[in-house]
């Protein structure tokens, strides 16, 4: 079987890696899904819904010109440019990543202590409980992923698979919004 396809000006281009892109931007795409859920279900935080700073921010800076809904945009573009070796197939995951995934996760127990009193004040002590269950249980995953992969040749599924459930992550429950709305 012919590893390779030729388009019509000629150039031939590896089966394998029109694969981990066609993966990738797949994946990518589905990033839209937990993004939206986090901004666009409720116009208040709730527990599905609890307004992560990486759709919330960019939403307040877009909703003088009525585009506040395009944050949703911003986990999956983020995805493609933070990772673009997922494009060539490559399974080695990006140093830049785990320190990434490190920060996030030492800075989102900074958020949660920061932010403790006023969540409990505006979004109620079930919301803010709820939402860090969710917040551990995104931690714990990342974490057995990670571990998972150091123990294993590195693979692109892997590699693939560590991005999306970091960048869903930070796209539906990371630095949830805790405090009073503007």
């Amino acid at each position: 079987m012919n590893e390779n396809i030729e388009i019509p000006s000629g150039v031939l281009i590896d089966h394998a890696m029109m694969k981990a892109r066609l993966l990738v931007v797949v994946s990518g795409l589905t990033l839209l899904i937990p993004a939206f859920l986090g901004l666009l279900v409720s116009k208040v935080p709730t527990i599905l819904c609890p307004f992560p700073a990486l759709t919330v921010l960019p939403a307040f800076a877009l909703s003088s010109l009525h585009l506040w809904t395009a944050a949703v945009t911003v986990p999956p573009l983020l995805f493609f440019l933070w990772n673009p070796q997922l494009f060539r197939g490559e399974g080695k995951l990006p140093q830049r990543s785990s320190w990434l995934t490190v920060a996030a996760m030492i800075l989102s127990v900074i958020w949660f202590i920061a932010g403790w009193k006023d969540g409990f004040h505006y979004q109620g002590a079930r919301q803010v409980y709820a939402v860090t269950v969710a917040n551990l249980a995104w931690i714990g995953l990342l974490s057995a992923v990670i571990s998972g992969y150091r123990k294993r040749e590195p693979s692109f599924k892997m590699n693939l698979v560590f991005h999306w459930i970091l960048f869903a992550w930070l796209a539906w429950y990371a630095f949830p919004y805790l405090g009073e709305l503007p």
